[in-house]
This record gives C-alpha cells, structure tokens and sequence, in this order.
C-alpha cells in the first residue's frame, strides 16, 4: 500500500479501503484458478497494481468515459484503474470464463460499480468506447483490426522491451500514421527496477 501512495498520494478513504484489499482477494483466487503467476504473486503490488496504474500517469479518463480493458484476464489492468477513477466505466473483457469470474468477484467485493465484466471476443463486443486498454495481448498489428472500430479517442497499450520493430509493421500493415503514436517510458513516473524497459503505447485518433 505505501508503494501505491509514495505515487498516488491523494486518494480517498475508499480507494485506500479498496487497494489494501486487492492483494488478499488475488492470493485467496490464485489458489483456486491460476490467474497470476506463481512467481508474481509475491510481486504483485508492483508487478500488477502499479504496472496498471501507470496508465492512470499517462492518462486522466474523465468522469463519465468508458473504457474497454480488452483481454483483461483477472482484472488487468482495469480493475486498479477503476479504483482510481471511480467515476469513469470500464467494461473488463476476456473470452476465457474462469478468469473474468475471479474479474467480476473481485470487483463486487470491492463495490466497483463502475465495473462491468463481460465474457467475450473483441471482435463480439459490438459496442463503441472512448479508450481501449490492453496489457500484454498481442501485437499491435494483431490487435487493432479486432478494435479499430471500437474507440473514439485512443488505444492504451502496456508493452515491453524495443518496440520499434512490432511499432513499424503496425504502421505499415495498419496504415497508420506516426503521429498518431505516442509511446511513453514507465520509468519516467514510476523507480522500480522492474518497469525498466516497460512502455505504454498511446494510439489516438
């Protein structure tokens, strides 16, 4: 929880309240279905709470927006971020049943009723959203044919490593255009060795 306020320092009782409760809830589902992994579990304020909420640093969602977490699993990273704008509706998809079961009973015992979970493919959402976020899906060029007609303002992607290649076949297969693409450094706002190398990428419209 100190690791959430030394960047978040300004939340409400009730964000606080739900924070702290988020990693007892993950440990008690991982032991019945295998949401996160064995050796993130130990890890999973930074690995998964702050990994999520680095979106939160490079947007503002604005009350009353809607965001689509595409292939959310357990929650991520919709779940923490719903706690943080608590004003703005998200709709968590996955289209694996067990994981978004552990998604929509984490957020009824957390009382996110800015939280809808929905089991479902991308492509059979059939609903339109201002922001589309994803962490660790697929690659981009993948993954905007299943959602190009899905947002109105932008596309938040968590990525890893050197994008440079997977960020030129998008552009060249997707014919979108470079100045649509903003790519940030996680490290710039967060100092744990562990987002080295992290990125979020930002496509608008």
């Amino acid at each position: 929880m100190d690791r959430i306020l030394r960047y978040f320092p300004d939340l409400s009782q009730l964000q606080k309240k739900r924070f702290a409760a988020l990693e007892g809830l993950y440990v008690e589902w991982n032991s019945k279905i295998n949401v996160i992994s064995r050796r993130d579990i130990g890890s999973f304020i930074t690995h998964h709470v702050l990994h999520s909420l680095s979106i939160g640093k490079s947007v503002l969602f604005a009350p009353d927006e809607s965001v689509l977490d595409l292939g959310t699993g357990g929650g991520f990273p919709g779940i923490p971020l719903a706690i943080l704008f608590p004003e703005t509706k998200f709709t968590l998809c996955d289209s694996i049943g067990k994981k978004i079961r552990v998604a929509q009973s984490v957020a009824q015992s957390l009382g996110l009723e800015n939280v809808r979970c929905v089991n479902s493919r991308a492509e059979s959402i059939g609903e339109s959203f201002d922001y589309v976020i994803s962490r660790a899906v697929a690659r981009l060029r993948e993954l905007y044919p299943w959602i190009k007609d899905s947002y109105r303002k932008s596309i938040i992607c968590l990525k890893g490593g050197d994008l440079q290649e997977e960020i030129r076949e998008f552009q060249k297969e997707c014919r979108v255009k470079e100045e649509r693409i903003v790519v940030v450094d996680i490290p710039s706002f967060f100092n744990e060795a562990y987002f080295i190398g992290k990125k979020i990428v930002i496509i608008s419209r």
